[in-house]
């Protein structure tokens, strides 16, 4: 197949949309890759940074949107990734740790102020927002609301759902290499799959394919989807990229790590790698990768077209 969705893209082909400078051209040339390599749609992903560089970096895209029609008909929205996420090591992944903000509903409103109506989608730990004020604030104005980078207890997790959050980020990413071999926060989140919507990273790196395989038969194909998780240096080939303030490796293989080996700094396969991949090595069938791929990111994000029309 080549048409898909992705909910969750942080650059491509060089292209960064968590820099605060970046200019519409750049925006224009990062959407017509994405449409070459077969997305039909996607949400510009913006992480946890410093208050007003996030509020830049969600304005730049927003104004690209509404001014050029190439780019308002691949990138449908916007996904704030952050910055109410756990600061614990591990946890916080690559997110700068010095940046994470607690349940500051001022703060989400600026954010959402310079997303101008076009944030479709907010990550967050549902630990950090123990009353639930952000998860009902973004519900009540018709925005998805995930949980990630987030060692939320079960009480926790279902506090957030009954509230109105429906979906997980990424499972399996944003975690500690060693973790509780019964209660992690991956068993947690399985353990409540029926209500959850789920989004992983099928790049071969990130979770290995008896994973997915796991997932797969524990949460359902009907509440699963694929994100690419990718950042500008997607599409580029190896080779060292800046990203942000930082450097990332990519190899070979695609992966793309920090400089010193520890962790992932997002990825740099696309949804057609992934499509390759779960063809490949997982053995889905075009049925079913083109759920996982298109139809169900599309249906949840034409969900919260609905509710904010």
């Amino acid at each position: 197949m080549k048409r898909y969705v992705d909910l969750q893209v942080n650059g491509f082909m060089g292209v960064d949309f968590n820099d605060p400078k970046l200019d519409q051209a750049s925006i224009i040339k990062a959407a017509k890759s994405m449409r070459d390599d077969g997305v039909e749609s996607a949400l510009a992903t913006v992480i946890t940074g410093p208050l007003e560089a996030m509020c830049a970096c969600l304005a730049n895209v927003a104004r690209a949107i509404e001014a050029d029609r190439q780019v308002a008909e691949v990138i449908g929205g916007l996904h704030v990734e952050g910055p109410f996420i756990s600061r614990v090591k591990g946890y916080v992944g690559a997110h700068p740790a010095d940046c994470v903000l607690g349940d500051d509903v001022a703060a989400l409103d600026k954010l959402l102020q310079a997303g101008a109506g076009h944030v479709k989608l907010v990550t967050l730990a549902p630990e950090v927002d123990p009353q639930d004020k952000l998860v009902r604030h973004l519900v009540d104005r018709g925005i998805l609301v995930a949980a990630g980078h987030t060692d939320a207890s079960v009480d926790d997790l279902q506090r957030s759902i009954d509230a109105g959050l429906t979906l997980f980020t990424h499972i399996g990413n944003a975690c500690p290499q060693h973790v509780h071999r019964h209660d992690n926060i991956l068993q947690r989140a399985m353990s409540l799959a029926g209500q959850l919507k789920i989004t992983f990273i099928a790049d071969g790196w990130h979770l290995p394919s008896f994973v997915v395989k796991n997932l797969l038969r524990c949460a359902t194909l009907e509440h699963l989807a694929v994100v690419s998780d990718a950042i500008a240096a997607a599409g580029l080939g190896p080779g060292e990229f800046q990203l942000g303030d930082r450097m990332v490796k990519v190899g070979s293989d695609k992966c793309a790590r920090s400089p010193d080996g520890e962790h992932f700094v997002g990825a740099a396969a696309t949804m057609a790698d992934a499509d390759h991949w779960l063809t490949n090595v997982v053995g889905l069938s075009a049925a079913d990768r083109q759920t996982l791929l298109y139809d169900n990111p599309k249906k949840w994000l034409a969900s919260v077209a609905s509710t904010t029309a």
